[in-house]
């Protein structure tokens, strides 16, 4: 396999992990939040505190977080992203260093 084609399949199977774990979370979450329901009601047989509630919402907060991550950030931020970036930069740092050796050579003073 060519290292182009390589880097093409480390991407799509981080990418794939990525969207994996973000499923597993959902599903951990549903089951979580009924589990939580569940010790509430049955913990709580007289009081009327749903606590359940602020666990959940702070869960799903995270979970959000998550989504974001995976489905926003890391779809467009990704490595051709990096790699325009990286080029970018370094057209820039080139430009720079000609402008300096330039500077440089015409700073010089002539031999007479």
């Amino acid at each position: 396999m060519e290292n182009n084609q390589h880097e093409l399949y480390e991407y799509a199977r981080n990418r794939i992990k990525q969207k994996k774990r973000l499923f597993i979370h959902l599903i951990v979450l549903v089951i979580g939040s009924v589990f939580l329901f569940t010790a509430n009601h049955l913990l709580n047989f007289h009081d009327e505190t749903n606590w359940w509630i602020w666990v959940v919402a702070v869960w799903s907060c995270l979970f959000i977080f998550h989504s974001i991550k995976v489905l926003v950030t890391d779809s467009f931020m990704n490595k051709n992203w990096e790699r325009a970036q990286i080029d970018k930069l370094m057209l820039k740092q080139t430009k720079k260093i000609e402008k300096l050796q330039n500077d440089l050579d015409n700073s010089k003073p002539t031999a007479e």
